[in-house]
């Protein structure tokens, strides 16, 4: 388990597939509530508060689960001093940590575990809202003091493809339906192009949707937090922000 600190109101754990094998935790029961679950959970703010002084009692806390790769995710911890200015388009579901009365099990619902295909798009966000959903119904109202914890609403794809015209007729398929960010890098020793997409403002399913066309003209590849700026350092940027769009009036 690696944590970092990124400044006073905000630290990053990286949970691998040793950090869970070794705590006998599969990444897929952070979205079902285990009792082992709830103890990485405790052990990982434990480990904070005693490495950096990050004390996140009675602080509201917005926390960002990011899917690194099949077998790992990162956890982004962030006290929020004004909770009323959190961003809308997170879903919103509080619980006090300190509290006896602590349902881990809501909080574990909410997780989602990283998607290993397109599909797995549609279950992350379900959970999220079902999650929402009944935690709203089951608050205690006598716990005033809560935490805050949103679920990310965006998610990055990498997808590759072995020749531009494939990307042509691809984009002639989603260009009528596909307008979020999406850029288009060519890798400097072969012809290999990659195509770096985001759900932007799409509906989950609608972002589902055009994963699942975009596999029938290129390969999904693994995409980490970061890798975007690795891409635009050791790769050549072809067309930036709206690739498809751009090559969709070729």
């Amino acid at each position: 388990m690696k944590i970092e600190k990124v400044n006073d109101n905000q630290i990053r754990c990286t949970l691998t597939r040793e950090d869970l094998d070794s705590r006998h935790l599969k990444l897929s029961e952070l979205a079902y509530g285990t009792e082992k679950a709830k103890s990485l959970f405790r052990e990982m703010m434990e480990k904070a508060s005693y490495e950096f002084g990050f004390d996140a009692e009675d602080i509201p806390l917005m926390i960002e689960a990011v899917p690194l790769t099949a077998d790992s995710i990162l956890l982004i911890v962030t006290k929020v001093e004004y909770p009323e200015e959190l961003d809308t388009r997170f879903s919103h579901f509080s619980e006090d940590m300190d509290s006896d009365d602590f349902d881990m099990d809501s909080y574990d619902d909410a997780m989602p575990h990283p998607p290993t295909a397109a599909d797995d798009i549609l279950s992350l966000f379900s959970k999220a809202k079902e999650a929402a959903a009944r935690i709203g119904k089951s608050a205690d109202a006598s716990l005033p003091d809560a935490s805050q914890i949103s679920v990310p609403v965006d998610i990055t794809k990498l997808f590759v493809f072995s020749s531009l015209d494939d990307m042509i007729r691809l984009s002639h398929v989603l260009g009528d339906f596909y307008h979020g960010r999406n850029s288009l890098y060519k890798s400097p020793s072969d012809d290999v192009f990659y195509l770096i997409i985001s759900k932007s403002d799409h509906t989950p399913e609608d972002f589902n949707k055009a994963c699942n066309i975009l596999t029938e003209y290129g390969s999904q590849a693994d995409f980490s937090v970061g890798q975007d700026a690795y891409f635009k350092e050791h790769y050549t940027l072809i067309i930036p922000d709206d690739a498809l769009g751009m090559l969709a009036k070729l």
